[in-house]
C-alpha cells in the first residue's frame, strides 16, 4: 500500500510544481528529487513484480501438475469403469446368444438319440421303413439317405437300417424347425442315416456311393469314450470346408451296449464373423472349449491361433499364469474384468461360461488403446499449459518493455508520467490483493473485473487467479460429491444391518402360549453387519429347533454367507431331518458352490418339548453351557465335528442332553469368551460361567443381560472386535 500512497502524493505535488517550474530554481531541485524518487520506486516496483511473477509461475506450475494428475486419475477411473461395464454386458450377452445355438443343436441331437434308442430297443414291434441311398436329384433340399462304411455287408444290415429309417421324416422336420442343414444317426455296425441338402456330395464320378465309416470319426470316438452328450474340438467340414464343431450323443441299449451315436454339425461362421469384428475396435473375442483350446478367434491376430484339436494347446496350462487362471475360472463361472499381460501388450479380459457346451466366451480389450484418451488429454493439457506459459512470458516481456517506455516517459514528463504509470500498474495490483484478502467463508470466488484488463502481466495474473479460483470451486464440488457418496454408503450399511436383524427372531417371548419353556437371544455385530447368527423355530408342536452359528470373517460378505447358511439349516430342519443329517446336508450344499472358501461353525439342537430331551450335533462350535436346577452352570464338552463348508463328505455325530424342569441351556459364539479389554486380556470361559451363575435363578433374558453386563464391565472402553451372540433356554417342563 505504501508505494501507491507515495505515488498519489507525488502526483498532486509534482503536477502543481511542474506547471510552475522555474529552471535553475528551487523548483528544479524538487523536480530532481521527484525524478530520483520515481527512479527508486520504478526499481522497487520492478523487483517486486519480478518476485511476484516467479512466485505465481511456481504456484501455477504446481497447481497445473496437481490438476493434471487429478484430471488424469479421474478420467482413467471413468474409462476403467466404462470398459468394465461394457465388457461385462457385451460378453454376457454374446455368451448367452452362442449358448442358445448350442442348446438348440443339443436338443435336436437328444431327440434323435432318444427316438433311436426307443426304436432299437423295441425292434420286434418296430416296422421296417424304406430307405434311400444318395440321390443327386435331391440336391438343394433336405434329404434322408443311408451311408455305409467300407467293407460292410449292406444286406446284413438291411433290417437294422430299416428300423432307424423310421426317423428320416422326423430328422428332416427337426432341421427345418431349428434352421439346421444336417443331422444323423450312426449305427455301431457301420451304417449311418444322414439328413443334409447336398446328397450329390456322397456320389462318386463313376456313379457309385462314397463310403462313410462313422465309428472312426473323432466325434463318434469322443462320445463313446465319455458316455454322454459332447461337443468336439474344431474340425474342417468335408462338405463345406468351413470350421465346425460336432455335437454327438451316444445311445445305449438296456444291457449297456453302445447302439450308435446321434450327431449334428455346428458351423462357426457367425461366431467367427463377430470375432473378426471385435478386432476392428482393438478387441479380441475368443471362444475356448472344455479342453482349453481356442475354437473361435479373429484371423488377423497370432496370439490366439485356432488350430485342430491335435495341434491346439490347453490355455489352462499356459505359462502365462494370469491367462491360465482366467481361462480356468471362466470355464466354471463368470469372472471379473482382469488385466492380463499377453505377448503383444496388456489387455482387460473377462470370461463367461457357455454352460450347454461347457465352453467359455472371453473378450479382451487393449489397455494401451483404453488409455489413449487419458494420454490425449494429458498431451492436450500440457500443450495448453505450454501455450499459456509462452503467452504469459510474452505478456510479461511486453509489460516490461512497456514499463521501460513508461519509465522513459516518466523521466521526460516527470511527475505526470509517474502518476500515470502508478495509476495504471499499482492500482489494479492493490485491487487484486484486496479481493484476495476478502476471500473466505462463503465467498471463495475470485472474478475478473474491467480494472484488471490492462493487456499486460497484471491481466495475466488476474486471469490466473480467476482460473485457480474456478478450479478450486470445482474441487470443492467434487469433495462435496464424494462426501455425499460416503453418506449414501453409510445409509446402505445401516439398511443392511436392519435387514440382517430382521432375518433373526426378534420378538420375545417368541411363543407366549407355550408354558413349557422360556427362550431369549441377542446378537450384537462388531461392524454394521456381522456373521454370527442364532435361530429357533418350531418344527412341529412338540419339537423346537435351536441354532447357534459363527461365520468366518466379518462385514457384508459374512452377513451374506450368514443369511444363506441360516436359510439352508432351517429348510433342512423343516424337512424333519435329525441334527446330524441337517449339518451333513448343509455342508454338502455350501461346499458345492463355495468359491470364497468361507465356513461356519454350528451348534444344532432339537428339543423334544414333552420329554426335555435334546438331540444335538456340533460342527466346530463353542461348548454349550448347562445348568441343572439348583446348581451352577458348567460347560458341556461335547464332541466337535468339522466346520460346515470346510470340506465335502463330512459326517457328524449326534448326542443327547436330558433337560429336567428348572434346567437352563446357554449357547454363545466366541465373541463372548474372546472379548478383550484394553490390556489385551480375554474375558474367558471362567468369567463367563461366573457371570452365568450370578443370575442363574433369573429368567432367560435376565441370564443374557447379566452376561452382557459382565462383558461390558470387563472390556470397558476397548473396541469390540468380534460379533457377540447368545441364546438361553429355560426348560420348565
Amino acid at each position: 500500500m505504501f508505494p501507491g500512497r507515495r505515488c498519489r502524493e507525488g502526483e498532486v505535488t509534482s503536477l502543481r510544481k511542474f506547471r510552475k517550474l522555474v529552471i535553475g530554481g528551487i523548483e528544479s531541485k524538487i523536480v530532481l528529487l521527484i525524478i530520483v524518487a520515481l527512479l527508486l520506486l520504478a526499481g522497487v516496483f520492478l523487483a517486486v513484480t519480478q518476485t511476484q511473477n516467479k512466485l505465481l509461475i511456481q504456484l501455477s506450475g504446481e497447481t497445473n501438475d496437481r490438476q493434471l494428475a487429478a484430471m488424469s486419475g479421474t478420467t482413467a477411473g471413468v474409462i476403467d469403469t466404462v470398459i468394465t461395464q461394457n465388457m461385462d454386458s457385451i460378453t454376457d450377452k454374446e455368451a448367452q446368444l452362442a449358448d442358445e445355438m448350442f442348446r438348440d443343436v443339443a436338443a435336436r441331437v437328444q431327440m434323435v438319440g432318444d427316438y433311436a434308442q426307443k426304436l432299437l430297443e423295441s425292434a420286434d414291434e418296430t416296422p421296417r421303413a424304406p430307405w434311400n441311398r444318395p440321390d443327386a436329384s435331391k440336391n438343394g433340399e433336405l434329404f434322408a439317405k443311408v451311408l455305409f462304411a467300407e467293407g460292410v455287408d449292406e444286406a446284413a444290415l438291411e433290417d437294422r437300417v430299416g428300423i432307424i429309417a423310421n426317423m428320416g421324416d422326423m430328422m428332416i422336420s427337426l432341421c427345418r424347425a431349428y434352421g439346421g442343414d444336417n443331422i444323423w444317426f450312426s449305427l455301431a455296425e457301420g451304417a449311418t442315416l444322414m439328413v443334409d441338402d447336398v446328397p450329390d456330395e456322397w456320389i462318386l464320378d463313376d456313379g457309385s456311393y462314397e463310403t462313410y465309416n462313422a465309428t472312426e470319426r473323432y466325434w463318434y470316438k469322443q462320445a463313446a469314450q465319455e458316455g454322454k452328450l459332447v461337443f468336439s474340438d474344431v474340425e474342417i467340414d468335408r462338405r463345406t470346408w468351413e470350421k465346425c464343431v460336432t455335437c454327438a450323443l451316444p445311445v445305449y441299449g438296456a444291457d449297456g451296449k453302445l447302439l450308435g451315436v446321434a450327431g449334428a454339425d455346428i458351423f462357426l461362421t457367425d461366431m467367427q464373423a463377430k470375432a473378426a469384428a471385435s478386432s476392428d475396435s482393438a478387441g479380441i473375442l475368443l471362444i475356448v472349449n472344455h479342453n482349453g483350446h481356442v475354437v473361435v478367434a479373429p484371423d488377423n491376430q497370432d496370439v490366439f491361433p485356432v488350430l485342430k484339436s491335435v495341434e491346439a494347446s490347453d490355455l489352462r496350462e499356459s505359462d502365462n499364469a494370469g491367462l491360465a487362471s482366467l481361462v480356468k475360472d471362466a470355464l466354471q463361472s463368470k469372472t471379473d474384468v482382469r488385466l492380463v499381460s499377453l505377448d503383444n501388450g496388456t489387455y482387460y479380459m473377462i470370461g463367461v461360461p457357455m454352460k450347454t457346451a461347457g465352453w467359455a466366451m472371453i473378450t479382451a480389450f487393449s489397455e494401451e488403446v483404453a488409455g489413449e484418451p487419458v494420454r490425449t488429454i494429458q498431451e492436450t493439457y500440457n500443450g495448453i499449459q505450454l501455450e499459456a506459459a509462452a503467452e504469459y512470458r510474452t505478456k510479461t516481456a511486453q509489460g516490461q518493455t512497456l514499463m521501460w517506455i513508461i519509465l522513459g516517459l516518466l523521466l521526460a514528463a516527470l511527475v505526470g508520467g509517474a502518476l500515470l504509470a502508478g495509476r495504471k500498474i499499482v492500482k489494479p495490483l492493490n485491487t487484486i490483493t484486496k479481493r484476495i484478502s476478502e476471500i473466505g467463508g462463503d465467498n471463495l470466488q475470485f472474478r475478473m473485473e474491467d480494472e484488471y484488463r490492462t493487456g499486460d502481466e497484471v491481466e495475466v495474473l488476474a486471469k490466473s487467479f480467476a482460473d485457480l479460483s474456478a478450479k478450486t470451486m470445482d474441487y470443492i464440488d467434487q469433495i462435496t460429491t464424494v462426501t455425499a457418496e460416503k453418506e449414501r454408503i453409510g445409509t446402505e450399511l445401516h439398511v443392511a444391518r436392519e435387514i440382517q436383524k430382521g432375518m433373526l427372531p426378534g420378538i420375545f417371548p417368541p411363543y407366549p402360549e407355550r408354558s413349557e419353556f422360556d427362550l431369549y437371544a441377542v446378537m450384537d455385530p462388531a461392524k454394521e453387519v456381522g456373521g454370527d447368527f442364532y435361530d429357533f423355530f418350531l418344527i412341529d408342536h412338540d419339537h423346537l429347533a435351536m441354532v447357534m452359528a459363527d461365520v468366518s470373517g466379518k462385514g457384508i460378505p459374512a452377513a451374506l454367507f450368514m443369511m444363506v447358511s441360516k436359510t439352508i439349516l432351517k429348510n433342512n430342519a423343516m424337512l424333519g431331518k435329525s441334527p446330524a443329517e441337517i449339518l451333513v446336508s448343509a455342508n454338502e450344499t455350501i461346499c458345492s458352490n463355495n468359491k470364497m472358501q468361507m465356513f461356519v461353525t454350528v451348534w444344532m439342537g432339537i428339543l423334544e418339548i414333552s420329554t426335555g430331551k435334546i438331540t444335538a450335533a456340533n460342527a466346530g462350535h463353542e461348548y454349550p453351557a448347562i445348568r441343572r436346577a439348583g446348581a451352577g452352570f458348567e460347560l458341556l464338552k461335547d464332541k466337535h465335528g468339522f466346520v460346515v463348508g470346510g470340506m465335502e463328505g463330512i459326517r457328524y455325530k449326534e448326542y443327547e442332553i436330558q433337560l429336567n424342569p428348572g434346567d437352563k441351556l446357554f449357547l454363545y459364539t466366541d465373541g463372548v469368551p474372546e472379548a478383550t479389554n484394553a490390556d489385551q486380556k480375554l474375558f474367558g470361559t471362567d468369567r463367563m460361567i461366573a457371570a452365568l451363575d450370578t443370575g442363574a435363578d433369573g429368567s432367560a433374558r435376565d441370564v443374557l443381560v447379566n452376561v452382557r453386563k459382565s462383558v461390558d464391565e470387563f472390556v470397558e472402553d476397548a473396541e469390540q472386535f468380534d460379533d457377540l451372540t447368545m441364546l438361553c433356554l429355560d426348560y420348565k417342563g
